[in-house]
């Protein structure tokens, strides 16, 4: 029997593939985490993995994790006693199993690895395709078989925790929600059941914080001035859970970067929706009256987090080639850089055309010219006077690579063509790459099976339990602009606030939290719909809506349809949202002078 305990200590060590490689070396070194979690995976990473596997059975899963994060480390992990949980299986759980354990084998090391499987649908992508299943936020149809690469179910935290409760020191998973590896430990290590609603979201909420690795230590900050020195040594997060579901957020001593109410509260406001119904496999949270307390250097105190049952389905993605991209950087310097660099990318397009329609083939299905330096980003917010030093980036969408391959070849061939002032640092031309399109949905839960594979042999997990539905919570009232004495004036409203901004397919979401709680009702009107549409409305084609978090207090905007189809789908030079916050923090709104300090 697990013995239940009073509190761990989780670190993030990965927040995508790619993430730094010494994270773990570093925790290991002055963390003194009970459990280090790693999350590889985002949509287009299940198709890369994909595609790899399709080439070698062998391959499939995120290697950083075996030759980097692990291996080296092996001997300070097994020492300490740190159980690790990665969802660096990718598509190919087993196989990356496999090469760990041939590792510890190697190093003489008693570790033992498990594998949660189950997530991958694409033994069943027949019959989902006959079944007409639309897409969930588009309402498009399945696509073509032949074009799908991945399709993968997001797993809950239980499979993980049943593994851990089986003896494993490391559990591998395929794709599962970024948060559950987190929310696993804590199960794991607390006893808590599918019923206990209020933990599992502030378990969630724990694992929400530190997914994304540094952003929640000073990374993709506001005031990115004040770790602006000491970047180079940021510290990866760890959250110290309490068996109440309460945690801190802290880092290790002696790294660089801060844990500050702002930091945490740009990270739990990243990439959530509607606060109120952030909705998870195991559970739906509500983290509208979640607080946070600074409690000492480079500690934030949570609490506040709320559960409702979860719903009967997985929500499931698929990756599938939608056609070809490809696209390129031409820099313009000099007087009238900007003209100079828009005519340059007309004519490039209009040659590429003309060669496709003599060619008899179809022409491009998409184009884009943003003229980066211009602030071409800003639409009707633009405040630059004519840019002297630019960069003309021009891409491409086509049915075929080769339409792609012509426009790169003629764009680049206009180059003694070109106006005055053509520059750029480049090697070999460009080549076109696949569309990996993201086609998200719903899976019922009992038609996915679930399996823990580990030194004891297969076991297939329980269904989920049904649940009492808990109604939803009442929204928050909007808040009222108080009266106010003295004059107004206009500011940015970085004056006013933080803000972080992040994707979910072709929507962004944009978390805005106040500087003081006194300017959520200033910030609350002047973000209003007309207002983010002067802001967006060269991007947006889809709705607005926002939501009041109260307990940051915080508000979050959502924008639907504004990236261009997102990730590998777009062909913007932010094809995320990434930098969406910078846009709102630029806006200027009105407020009274008193507000920001300033006599009337």
């Amino acid at each position: 029997m697990t013995e239940i305990q009073d509190m761990i200590r989780v670190a993030g060590a990965s927040g995508f593939w790619g993430d730094a490689p010494h994270a773990t070396a570093q925790l290991l070194t002055d963390g003194s985490p009970d459990y280090i979690v790693y999350d590889y995976l985002a949509e287009i990473t299940m198709a890369i993995l994909a595609r790899a596997r399709s080439r070698d059975a062998r391959l499939g899963y995120a290697t950083d994790f075996v030759t980097a994060a692990m291996t080296p480390n092996l001997p300070e992990i097994a020492r300490q006693g740190v159980r690790i949980i990665s969802n660096a299986g990718g598509v190919n759980p087993a196989a990356c199993a496999d090469k760990l354990r041939s590792e510890i084998s190697a190093l003489g090391l008693d570790l033992k690895v498990a594998t949660v499987t189950g997530d991958n649908l694409m033994p069943q992508i027949e019959g989902l395709s006959n079944e007409g299943i639309r897409e969930m936020f588009l309402g498009t149809p399945f696509p073509e078989i032949a074009s799908v690469a991945s399709a993968n179910a997001y797993l809950g935290a239980f499979p993980i925790a049943q593994a851990l409760g089986r003896g494993a020191d490391i559990v591998i998973t395929g794709r599962c929600v970024d948060s559950a590896v987190t929310l696993a430990a804590a199960i794991h290590a607390f006893g808590w059941q599918r019923d206990d609603l209020d933990l599992l979201a502030a378990g969630s909420l724990a694992g929400h914080i530190i997914e994304c690795g540094t952003h929640a230590t000073g990374g993709n900050f506001t005031d990115w001035h004040e770790v602006a020195a000491d970047l180079a040594s940021i510290g990866y997060p760890m959250v110290e859970i309490g068996r109440n579901g309460d945690f801190t957020v802290t880092k290790p001593p002696a790294t660089g970067g801060q844990v500050s109410f702002a930091t945490v509260a740009e990270q739990l406001v990243y990439e959530i929706g509607d606060p109120q119904a952030y909705i998870l496999a195991d559970v739906i949270c509500d983290f509208s009256a979640v607080s946070l307390q600074e409690t000492g250097k480079n500690r934030v105190f949570v609490t506040g987090a709320r559960g409702r049952a979860p719903t009967d389905s997985y929500k499931a993605c698929a990756t599938w080639q939608n056609g070809y991209r490809g696209g390129h950087l031409f820099g313009f310097y000099g007087i009238d850089a900007e003209k100079k660099a828009t005519v340059f990318a007309k004519t490039a397009l209009a040659r590429a055309s003309a060669a496709l329609k003599t060619a008899n083939a179809l022409d491009f299905s998409e184009t884009s010219v943003e003229i980066l330096g211009s602030e071409s980003q800003f639409g009707a917010a633009r405040q630059v006077g004519p840019a002297r030093e630019v960069n003309a980036k021009i891409a491409v969408r086509h049915p075929e690579a080769g339409g792609v391959a012509l426009f790169l070849k003629e764009a680049t061939g206009l180059g003694l063509s070109a106006p005055p002032g053509l520059s750029g640092f480049a090697g070999a031309r460009p080549k076109p790459s696949p569309v990996m399109a993201l086609f998200s949905f719903l899976m019922p839960k009992d038609r996915v099976r679930v399996t823990i594979t580990d030194n004891d042999g297969n076991v297939e997990t329980g269904a989920q339990s049904e649940f009492t539905a808990r109604p939803a919570p009442a929204r928050p009232t909007a808040p009222i602009i108080p009266v106010s004495e003295g004059g107004k004036c206009r500011v940015p409203v970085i004056r006013l606030a933080f803000a972080r901004s992040g994707d979910k397919g072709d929507n962004a979401n944009i978390g805005v939290i106040p500087r003081r709680p006194e300017c959520l009702p200033w910030l609350w009107h002047g973000l209003d719909e007309p207002a983010i549409r002067t802001i967006f409305g060269h991007f947006l084609a889809g709705d607005i809506e926002r939501y009041l978090l109260p307990g940051l207090p915080a508000m979050n905007i959502v924008l639907t349809q504004v990236l261009g189809g997102g990730g590998t789908s777009s062909l913007r030079a932010d094809p995320q949202g990434k930098g969406f916050a910078q846009l709102v923090l630029a806006h200027e709104i009105t407020v009274p002078k008193s507000l920001i300090g300033v006599s009337p």
